[in-house]
């Protein structure tokens, strides 16, 4: 059955720097959140804005552009460890809060098999690769904070019980495992008929009037990553082809807790809290295809194509609320005291298909001193879709995908400078803003700058480079019908330093 918690906290869920996610996702977020994938590779490619497209010669080429394999002389074995510092500040209603978290990570790791061939037909040699490489990192914490004179998360949970009686609640109602439910159950909200009997019993009151100070806590884990399975062929030291299997993956938390304090002493509760937590796993599979065409020396251009990746997705949400009534009379005889309520283990099954990316790029080279490079890659996040071997309907869903995103081109810039065995690169990378229409006020594009150094000998190599990625995000903590809804800003900073180190045989 098709279940997706519409959360109490469901306002605009937008992306951050590394996939950095605000909120528990809806389906359009979530979407978006498993499409837009960051720069990434070696820390050599890293410290280039993470050029891949034409450069080749690395084991990362197995996932960006299989035919970059190609370029091998010798086998390979690389692994590259890296260590994240993601900042987050959260700007909400004149106050502003800054988190940090920190992680060690492996963002990449791979090995390459170069085998000689005869040369017939201009066959030179070809090369395999396994390489792993970590596609986005979901990790961070924020923290929001203001007192909210025009409305509290109660008007919110109002608003969605209005307009049908207290059959929503019951374990085959629309309300029931939604944090609404919670607030009926908690008596944060009740039917009108309670007051008086000849009240309507589809339209909810609530007995807590004060100004809310309101307040939430959000940690986010997990990464996105793929298993590539790569050949890359030479022909001539002129033309590269190359193709591959992906095994993609991903796993995602979400743990929120939501408090509202009211420090006024005339009013019959504080503070409530609402915990929720999310997961989401999925695995799916897709292709790639590439090639890489050198007409001079100095000069090499190269276009890949990678299929969509089908994901089979599993999501478990659970969610509880506590309320510290100050004994309270809510109805004649019945005192309020400390209520809570906690919803079952809700779990959904359901397909997530992404678009295709098409991905171009182009290196010139100084003869030995070194070369700069760029990549354009086009893909349109309107068209990932859901879809569901159960029968669910997900046609709404995917057309607010279509209706909400755009096809955007990703830029990468970079370039290395060679001095005797050792490398000097730099780089840039921009994704521009994945919404047909500004959100909040506010543009979504990420932007990355990169530096790394490199010592190379014939047996042994090892690369530095350090990345900032930053970006903004927002979102509305809850929607209400009558009044201004709230709304958080994000800036978010992330800082990696990666080291590769490699061995040739």
């Amino acid at each position: 059955m098709k279940i997706k918690i519409v959360i109490a906290i469901a306002g605009l869920v937008l992306l951050g720097v590394n996939g950095m996610l605000a909120q528990i996702p809806s389906y359009s977020e979530e979407a978006l959140m498993f499409s837009r994938i960051q720069p990434g590779g070696s820390a050599r490619m890293q410290g280039m804005g993470g050029v891949q497209n034409s450069v080749g010669g690395d084991v990362s080429s197995a996932y960006y552009n299989p035919a970059g394999l190609g370029m091998y002389n010798r086998s390979d074995f690389a692994i590259t460890p890296g260590y994240s510092i993601n900042n987050s500040s959260a700007s909400y209603l004149g106050n502003t809060t800054t988190d940090s978290k920190t992680k060690l990570i492996i963002p990449n790791l791979g090995i390459a098999f170069q085998t000689k061939k005869n040369g017939n037909m201009g066959f030179l040699s070809g090369t395999f690769a396994v390489n792993y490489n970590r596609t986005n990192s979901f990790n961070n914490t924020f923290t929001y904070k203001g007192t909210n004179k025009d409305n509290s998360i109660i008007d919110y949970f109002i608003d969605k019980a209005n307009g049908t009686g207290t059959s929503q609640f019951s374990s085959s109602g629309a309300n029931y495992n939604t944090p609404t439910g919670l607030a009926y159950f908690n008596y944060l909200i009740g039917p009108q008929s309670l007051l008086n009997p000849s009240a309507p019993s589809d339209q909810y009151f609530t007995d807590v009037s004060g100004i809310p100070v309101q307040e939430e806590v959000v940690k986010t884990s997990g990464s996105q990553s793929q298993w590539s399975f790569s050949y890359g062929a030479n022909f001539n030291d002129k033309i590269f082809v190359g193709g591959g299997i992906g095994i993609a993956s991903f796993n995602y938390k979400s743990e929120n807790t939501y408090t509202e304090t009211f420090n006024e002493s005339n009013q019959p509760m504080s503070p409530m809290q609402l915990n929720e937590t999310l997961s989401l796993s999925g695995s799916g599979i897709n292709a790639t295809l590439g090639t890489i065409i050198r007409p001079v020396d100095q000069f090499q251009i190269g276009l890949s194509f990678a299929t969509p990746t089908s994901y089979a997705i599993s999501d478990t949400y659970t969610a509880d609320m506590s309320t510290a009534w100050k004994n309270f009379e809510y109805t004649p005889g019945k005192f309020l005291n400390n209520k809570s309520a906690s919803t079952d283990i809700v779990t959904s099954n359901y397909n997530l298909t992404t678009p295709w990316r098409v991905s171009g790029g182009f290196t010139f080279f100084f003869q030995k001193k070194g070369f700069i490079s760029a990549d354009a890659e086009w893909l349109s996040y309107g068209n990932a879709h859901y879809s569901s071997s159960t029968g669910d309907d997900y046609s709404e869903d995917n057309k607010k995908i279509k209706n909400l995103y755009q096809s955007t081109v990703n830029i990468k810039v970079g370039g290395e400078y060679r001095f005797n065995n050792y490398r000097f690169r730099a780089g840039y990378s921009m994704m521009p803003d994945p919404f047909q229409a500004e959100q909040n006020g506010v543009s979504h594009a990420l932007s990355s700058y990169s530096a790394g150094l490199g010592y190379r000998t014939t047996n042994f190599y090892i690369d530095f480079a350090a990345v900032l990625g930053q970006g903004n995000s927002s979102y509305r903590p809850y929607t209400v019908n009558t009044t201004t809804s709230p709304l958080v800003t994000l800036n978010n900073k992330a800082t990696t330093f990666i080291i590769t180190v490699g061995f040739p045989f």
